[in-house]
């Protein structure tokens, strides 16, 4: 159900796309993540701050799309997402010496300071590889490319959550007593 859920207003964005165009799409993604937003509030009664921040960017860029009828804003939503979230978790870190990564998951892993603080980096670089890849794709191929890209594209993410799951599975802690 989480899957289908976070994978919803993507695959009705995409689907818009195909059978219309980046306008409709637009608002198609506008509403679906309106929607997806309301089922975890009324199921968690809560959002997660990446949650709000991915909704207002989507109503920010989605509304400038189609106000000035631009596609570059929908496109350019992305890396504006992934950006941040990297300049936030460096300054954090490296600015302010907390790790934003431990705060927002630190209830659910109980990990190794130093295990915290490589994840923490990889996932500053992930953010800013994102970033940096969906710029290049935004700025340099036509907007089905880019689509498309987004749709596939997701292969990025899943390697990346696997190879952490892997990288952490050895340091988390059995709920099993001792023999």
């Amino acid at each position: 159900m989480k899957l289908i859920l976070d994978f919803f207003p993507i695959l009705l964005f995409f689907g818009a796309f195909k059978f219309y165009d980046i306008y409709v799409a637009t608002g198609v993604l506008m509403a679906g993540t309106v929607l997806q937003m309301g089922i975890i509030w009324l199921m968690q009664r809560r959002l997660q701050p990446m949650q709000k921040a991915t909704l207002v960017l989507i109503l920010l860029f989605g509304t400038l799309t189609l106000v000035l009828h631009d596609d570059r804003f929908i496109k350019w939503k992305p890396t504006v997402l992934y950006g941040a979230m990297s300049i936030a978790l460096a300054v954090a870190v490296w600015g302010f010496r907390k790790n934003f990564l431990k705060m927002l998951l630190g209830e659910q892993l109980d990990l190794p300071a130093p295990v915290w603080g490589r994840l923490n980096v990889a996932w500053i670089v992930y953010c800013f590889f994102m970033a940096v890849l969906n710029g290049y794709v935004a700025a340099t191929f036509s907007t089905e490319a880019w689509v498309n890209f987004k749709l596939w594209g997701y292969v990025f993410p899943v390697v990346f959550l696997v190879a952490q799951g892997f990288y952490i599975s050895p340091h988390l802690k059995s709920d099993e007593p001792a023999a």
